[in-house]
């Protein structure tokens, strides 16, 4: 089982100011999210704490809300390990991200305008050069950006608030399909795109949802 050990320069900056515990907390939902810290690794507070220079308290503090959150299983005698989503889990939540995704984009598609586009191309072309350049997280961080874009078009606060609470752990589904997705999945975004420029809303809804169930399919048959 692995332990805490972190890639070289993976671990953030914790940000000032705010309740230490608040940034410790943000900073291992990061390290978890991007699967720095992996499913099933033990999390050692000493260890942790090291890592991000506090003391051991936050740590322990952070543990307790990332459990209440389902990042983390605190196990006794054992200790605190990242928790390891099941397959019902991952279908569960893709599925629900389904349903908001292709409702912003429709939404998205009849408020389109020529600098919302431009600015969802760019996001686009970032995403293609970190999929050439073979970088997993920056096309996991740009994919997310994107879609977050589309959110934002949709001009809905309710709908955008929902997509909130998933998008953390879209990001942490996604990022082992990252590569298998690859250039495919930015096909389908310039695709998303072009539909959403055009005000076609049942095309962009459409798009959306086959998009996102590409993800969800590919999860299942990913390699364990």
């Amino acid at each position: 089982m692995p332990t805490t050990g972190l890639p070289q320069g993976a671990v953030p900056k914790l940000e000032r100011p705010g309740p230490l515990r608040d940034r410790v907390y943000e900073a291992l939902l990061e390290l978890i999210t991007t699967r720095a810290l992996e499913p099933g690794q033990h999390l050692v507070e000493s260890e942790l704490a090291g890592h991000l220079g506090v003391s051991r308290q936050p740590v322990r503090e952070a543990l307790q809300r990332l459990s209440t959150e389902g990042w983390v299983d605190l196990r006794p005698a054992q200790g605190a390990f990242v928790h390891e989503p099941t397959e019902d889990e991952a279908d569960q939540l893709l599925t629900v991200r389904t349903l908001l995704e292709t409702e912003a984009a429709r939404l998205a598609a009849a408020h389109a305008h020529a600098e919302a586009i431009t600015e969802l191309e760019k996001l686009c072309a970032e995403g293609e050069r970190a999929v050439a350049a073979d970088d997993v997280d920056g096309a996991v961080a740009m994919n997310a950006r994107l879609h977050a874009k589309v959110m934002e078009l949709a001009g809905n606060a309710v709908l955008a608030e929902l997509a909130a609470q998933v998008d953390r752990r879209v990001r942490w589904y996604y990022t082992p399909v990252a590569r298998q997705r690859g250039r495919q999945s930015w096909t389908e975004h310039r695709e998303l795109i072009a539909a959403i420029g055009e005000g076609d809303e049942q095309r962009a809804t459409a798009v959306m949802r086959a998009h996102t169930e590409h993800t969800r399919k590919i999860y299942h048959e990913r390699e364990k």
